[in-house]
């Protein structure tokens, strides 16, 4: 029998045992050839794939393009775009976790297609380039380039270049925020919203919960400390600079904020903090913490029992805040 976690319903205890259990290897102590094999890995997407982590609607269409980076190297787009939707559309810039070292766009399809669908709007999911290869900040840079690109190249896509919102999840939602901070700073670009689904914004790990829940499923004490070793060692930046940690950021002026954090995770005092800060700030910011949840909870909806509620409210955040101007 699954060992229970305290305050996690026993289905998900069971569910998550088995993820941590079958699922890629830990992060803690993995050659970057174990590294690079965990990224290639793919969720099942049979009925019972569907019915844990959420459903593939057909009617929305997935292409693929490309934004250039600041270097000029390529940064691979994958794009959702509901078949019944208006044009020009709005546009959701989609950034994936994974402790900037792992994670893969098709591992998010289930996520990108609802956001695609329930919105009306066209989701960018930006596949950046990840650490031990790149270090800090490049996983932000590559963010902010997508963004660029998408709405300097807004016709050819089809979307509005005035309705567009970031979203993010983990180390994603950090670089969600670091997108907003950097575009306010560097406009012209304006974005209308952030949605940020247990973001890490703090890198000095200075939040209580990270000790609370060191022995997490789904992400641990000791696997935060490898994603940060890849991510930050070496590259020069400073574990409390903006750029990686948005915490520490100027938060005056930023667009109206969602954050969703799990009750259970190591990092959901990061969150936490983060609303805090921009609601002293002055920014909009809607917090809600899902109780009996783990990290990674919006990848399996099905298998949590907030999963839809969670979706309901992403979609409802980012409806208002995409609303046609009068």
């Amino acid at each position: 029998m699954p060992r229970p976690y305290p305050g996690m319903a026993p289905g998900l205890t069971a569910f998550v045992t088995l993820v941590d259990g079958l699922g890629r290897r830990p992060i803690e102590g993995l050659s970057l050839d174990g590294i690079q094999a965990n990224r290639a890995e793919v969720f099942p997407r049979g009925r019972v794939g569907q019915r844990l982590l959420g459903p593939l609607d057909p009617s929305v269409t997935i292409s693929r393009s490309a934004a250039r980076a600041r270097d000029g190297a390529p940064i691979r787009l994958r794009l959702y775009r509901p078949v019944a939707g208006s044009a020009p559309a709005p546009l959701i810039v989609f950034v994936h976790g994974g402790g900037w070292a792992q994670g893969n766009l098709v591992n998010y399809d289930s996520l990108c297609i609802w956001l695609a669908a329930s919105v009306g709007a066209v989701a960018a999911s930006v596949d950046y380039r990840m650490a031990p290869e790149t270090k800090a900040p490049g996983a932000a840079y590559d963010g902010i380039d997508a963004t660029r690109w998408l709405v300097a190249h807004a016709d050819a896509y089809g979307v509005d270049p005035a309705r567009v919102a970031v979203c993010g999840d983990s180390a994603g939602g950090n670089i969600a925020a670091v997108i907003c901070q950097v575009l306010r700073d560097k406009g012209p670009l304006c974005l209308r919203g952030q949605a940020l689904i247990y973001p890490a914004t703090d890198c000095t790990m200075a939040s209580p919960s990270i000790d609370e829940h060191a022995h997490a499923p789904i992400l641990r004490k000791s696997a935060i400390l490898a994603f940060l070793g890849h991510y930050l060692d070496g590259s020069g930046i400073a574990a409390d600079d903006p750029l990686v940690s948005p915490l520490f950021g100027r938060l005056e002026g930023l667009p109206p904020a969602l954050i969703q954090v799990a009750d259970l995770d190591p990092i959901r005092d990061d969150g936490m903090r983060y609303a805090a800060a921009l609601r002293a700030a002055g920014v909009a910011t809607r917090l809600t913490s899902y109780r009996g949840a783990p990290h990674g909870f919006a990848s399996f909806p099905g298998a949590y029992r907030g999963g839809a509620a969670a979706r309901a409210e992403l979609t409802e955040f980012l409806k208002a805040v995409l609303r046609p101007l009068p």
